[in-house]
């Protein structure tokens, strides 16, 4: 808003004399250490390139367009249908197309018959807009395809390559305005003066944009989603350069041609940024980027929540498109059975997916955190164990109904189930066969029986 004043203000000064009757009035500001001389047209370049500076400057990330707090907001919504924000999407993304293709002729048509520069780079951004929105459109269409024998994970990935090429497109565009800008400079003595109709188009784009901006936010917050905030934001950077360029040709129009060509370099540096962020970004999401602090914190709450879980360790993501794949690992009772340690790490992963950018996740259940240690190598396997045991209980004339061995840290635990209480005396002696088994630690236990009637006819050992 500021810089719009100053802009407004430095339209004010160039159309009017600071002394009437004196063509090149001055202003003639003393001080002990320099004479300065400032001109009408000094005044003005200043003021132009301060309020350049500042709209530069206004082009930032919205709270509401970062992921952390947004997706913190929407979380303590209701859920919409999935059909309600493509629709909204859609539509949005069809108004932007159609808005950007009618400036985008009127930018690029009246740029060249006014001598505007930086209104035809201006109507190239909008063209490459209207790529992007197609590349996105076509990536989206075929990035939602079911997983198949070919993509397992599905084809999310798709709108992330659309990204880099897009990206790839616009940093191209940026550098030709660029070039083209700098060519103009270093022949700044062919430049033409720009006509009227050129800030009457710059004035509507300006406007247009900037409606399309209120428009596509007002439909992104009532149907809650960061991606089309996100987007909306993208149209005020679009307005942000369309001022630019309205800077640049009122400049022209008062006499400083070289503002012109100006405004068009900063709309190339400007397209050439954008680009290099959604390539950049779209680079390390292809090298499996993980997700945020905060939205890892979030995916490891969620893991917590499910009955059963102790820990969460080696919690690991990367994004596949915008939606992300999870692996963690569960810390559970070390002595239950393994299908109840299966049904605690489904628990864990439906909690999980219940957060709408989780595409699938992996849970490793685990006894113990093995990033603290792991079981020692080379122990005993079950099958050793248990043909040591049949021979020693065997020889005693004991059965053995069950064996449950626990490897552990801090060594192997038996469990060993009798299914008849034993008699005292024919037990073998448990500390020396530990011993001789290797093992930390034996248990016996003798089966229950239940008659028809339901009560117990033998007590545990």
């Amino acid at each position: 808003m500021f810089s719009a004043c100053l802009f407004f203000f430095s339209v004010c000064i160039a159309g009017s004399d600071l002394h009437p009757g004196s063509a090149e009035c001055e202003y003639v500001v003393l001080s002990e250490a320099f004479r300065l001389k400032v001109t009408r047209k000094g005044i003005l370049l200043g003021s132009l390139i301060a309020s350049t500076i500042l709209a530069l400057a206004s082009i930032k990330t919205h709270p509401y367009a970062t992921r952390g707090a947004f997706m913190t907001d929407l979380s303590r919504l209701p859920p919409l249908p999935l059909s309600d924000k493509q629709s909204v999407a859609k539509k949005t993304t069809w108004i932007s197309v159609a808005l950007n293709t009618v400036l985008m002729g009127f930018q690029i048509v009246i740029g060249l018959f006014a001598h505007s520069q930086a209104l035809v780079a201006d109507g190239v951004h909008s063209l490459a807009d209207l790529v992007s929105d197609f590349i996105v459109l076509a990536a989206n269409r075929h990035g939602s395809a079911e997983p198949d024998d070919d993509h397992n994970y599905g084809h999310s990935r798709y709108e992330t390559v659309a990204s880099l090429l897009l990206g790839t497109l616009l940093m191209t565009v940026g550098a030709g305005m660029l070039l083209r800008a700098g060519m103009r400079l270093t022949d700044f003595d062919n430049v033409q003066p720009v006509h009227m109709s050129a800030f009457v188009i710059a004035g509507i784009v300006l406007v247009s944009k900037e409606l399309l901006f209120r428009y596509m936010l007002r439909e992104a917050q009532r149907v809650r989603s960061a991606m089309l905030v996100a987007n909306a934001w993208h149209a005020r950077s679009d307005a942000a350069s369309s001022l630019v360029v309205a800077i640049g040709i009122v400049g022209s129009l008062c006499g400083l041609r070289v503002l012109d060509p100006i405004a068009a370099a900063l709309v190339g540096f400007m397209v050439g940024r954008m680009g290099w962020i959604f390539a950049w970004d779209a680079l390390q999401d292809l090298t499996d980027r993980a997700l945020d602090e905060a939205d890892s914190d979030d995916i490891r709450a969620l893991l917590m929540a499910a009955p059963g879980v102790r820990d969460v360790h080696e919690l690991r993501t990367r994004k596949m498109g915008d939606l992300a794949l999870v692996d963690a690992h569960i810390l559970v009772d070390p002595l239950i059975s393994v299908s109840e340690g299966h049904y605690i790490a489904e628990s864990a992963r439906l909690k999980v997916l219940e957060n709408k950018s989780v595409l699938d996740a992996l849970i490793h259940v685990d006894p113990e955190n093995d990033v603290l240690g792991k079981p020692a190598p080379g122990l005993p396997t079950r099958e050793a164990l248990t043909h040591a045991l049949k021979l020693v209980f065997d020889a005693r004339g004991i059965a053995l109904q069950s064996i449950n061995i626990h490897y552990l840290r801090r060594g192997i635990d038996l469990d060993i189930t009798l299914p008849n209480p034993p008699i005292a005396n024919q037990l073998p002696d448990l500390k020396a066969l530990q011993r001789n088994l290797g093992v930390r630690q034996i248990r016996l236990f003798a089966a229950l029986d239940v008659d028809a009637d339901g009560p117990l006819s033998d007590a545990g050992a």
